[in-house]
């Protein structure tokens, strides 16, 4: 069987998505994931009904949340389907090149792969912004330029200026897909107020992170009509489940607007407590984080990290070097965390 399935998927390697890499324990600050669970009506009078493609209530909600027109916002199954849905009204197959600047989010590799479509590579710079120069020296082919901001994993924001240089330098050649995963937890460092400034402009965001819906599977691109409109063409026909329609919509009200802002203050004191008691461990430097996560280096964080993983508190390593990225939990998942590394290092 494995035969009859194209070259490329027979040779890609997977997203090692947090629930792949498995794992058994009381703690898990692997996956950026919210520690709060929240609870919602669940209605089951339109279940036999197929849902909308585009639920108006839901689209109006997060314009209103955005603070953009409602014909600038799709919908979809989490941001990674609006990755993919870029790549496939964007990108031809061997012919056409996404570009991204590593170390970042992997799925924009995996969705241009997916689709034979390549992936070229700019690394971040040394401070983790972007290589102005480098990029415009890699552009011929390029459709699609993926920046995340804040990054995932390093948790820093690219310069506003940079991206603006990006969104001029890219005009009329390739759109610039800002990931805005955790904007949310810093929403004066998002661009969604130079949409109407730059046609080229493209914003995913998601109710995965602050709105503590990773389960629900909701996401938003937020970009010029016309390419809400192409990308209408390749997406599914009934991308939004009723039930998470309803959901989100109710996340989106003023109740739960306000439920999401206090959490969120709750999460960014809990990553202050975080930082600040990891930044007083010998050997140990914690590197400013603007989502609801850390990167952290140790001086044997393989070590660590399989100690915490053994004793079930389960965090991510980290493509760079000698890190390891912690979400931010609870209050008391981050004392009990704190308190093993510190055991740990002692």
């Amino acid at each position: 069987m494995e035969a009859l399935a194209r070259k490329t998927v027979r040779e890609m390697t997977p997203y090692m998505s947090a629930r792949r890499l498995g794992g058994c324990g009381d703690i898990w600050l692997n996956a950026n994931e919210s520690p709060f669970m929240n609870e919602y009506t669940i209605k089951s009078d339109r279940l036999n009904r197929y849902s909308t493609c585009q639920p108006d209530t839901l689209i109006g909600a997060y314009a209103s949340y955005a603070g953009v027109d409602r014909d600038y916002v799709l919908t979809s199954r989490g941001a990674d389907e609006g990755i993919e849905l870029l790549v496939r009204a964007f990108c031809e197959p061997n012919k056409d090149a996404i570009l991204y600047c590593p170390p970042t989010y992997g799925m924009y590799a995996i969705s241009a792969q997916t689709f034979d479509v390549a992936a070229k590579q700019v690394p971040l710079t040394a401070d983790w912004q972007l290589d102005l120069d480098a990029i415009a020296a890699h552009l011929d082919d390029v459709k699609l330029v993926f920046v995340c901001s804040p990054n995932n994993p390093t948790g820093n924001l690219l310069k506003r200026d940079d991206i603006e240089a990006l969104l001029t330098l890219t005009a009329d050649r390739a759109l610039v897909v800002v990931d805005e995963a955790y904007i949310d937890f810093c929403m004066d460092a998002s661009v969604v107020d130079l949409l109407n400034q730059y046609p080229n402009l493209v914003i995913l965001r998601t109710l995965s992170k602050a709105f503590a819906l990773a389960g629900l599977r909701c996401g938003f691109t937020l970009a010029h009509p016309i390419v809400i409109e192409l990308l209408l063409k390749v997406i599914a026909p009934y991308p939004v489940p009723v039930p998470v329609a309803d959901i989100a919509v109710e996340a989106l009200s003023p109740a739960g607007l306000a439920r999401t802002k206090f959490q969120v203050l709750d999460l960014s004191a809990n990553r202050a407590y975080l930082q600040a008691g990891l930044g007083m461990l010998p050997g140990v430097e914690v590197f400013d984080g603007y989502g609801n996560y850390l990167l952290v280096k140790f001086p044997d964080s393989e070590g660590l990290f399989n100690a915490l993983w053994e004793n079930g508190i389960i965090l991510r390593r980290s493509p760079i070097e000698g890190c390891i990225r912690i979400s931010v939990g609870s209050r008391d998942e981050c004392e009990k965390t704190l308190a093993f590394i510190r055991q740990q290092l002692a």
